[in-house]
């Protein structure tokens, strides 16, 4: 992915880090925290990724945490997935599901029909992410000194619920 990006990409910095560990030694403007951070599914692990934002985020800038859902939000659902060229094929199912509501985690099963010379396999996947409530990252993200607020969100490529941190 990292070989891909460069190729796309040339023009931008890549590195490898640690969301919850990364410091780069100088700030920015604006701070993007996107779907990745779904896979952070404790309260402490959370803690550690709005730290890393807060230290990056200059005062008077903003940092913008776009998680895939709240806990308030989640719903189980599944989606299908398809690809065809080059004489390949993909099918794919995509199913959230939560089996104990009680946590901080849901699980997203990833089940891959893949065709190529007329020969189907199959392939199964299995991500436990992250589910916080609403209260939960507004009281971390104000723990780490960003004035944060939850937005509604209408993008398609975000989630329906956007936080927007400002550091002041």
């Amino acid at each position: 992915m990292l070989a891909l990006s460069r190729h796309q990409n040339p023009d931008c910095e890549h590195l490898i880090a640690d969301m919850r560990s990364l410091r780069l030694e100088r700030q920015f403007d604006a701070v993007f925290v996107h779907d990745a951070v779904m896979y952070i599914t404790t309260e402490e692990d959370l803690q550690a990724v709005a730290e890393t934002a807060f230290v990056h985020t200059r005062p008077g800038g903003a940092a913008l945490f776009a998680p895939d859902c709240v806990k308030e939000t989640f719903v189980e659902k599944s989606e299908l997935l398809v690809g065809d060229a080059d004489g390949r094929s993909l099918r794919c199912v995509e199913w959230f599901w939560d089996p104990d509501p009680n946590d901080s985690t849901f699980t997203t099963d990833y089940v891959f029909a893949l065709r190529e010379d007329g020969r189907t396999t199959v392939h199964h996947d299995q991500h436990i992410e992250g589910l916080f409530s609403r209260d939960t990252w507004l009281r971390i993200l104000s723990s780490v000194g960003f004035s944060p607020e939850s937005v509604d969100c209408a993008l398609e490529d975000l989630g329906s619920e956007v936080f927007l941190c400002r550091r002041l």
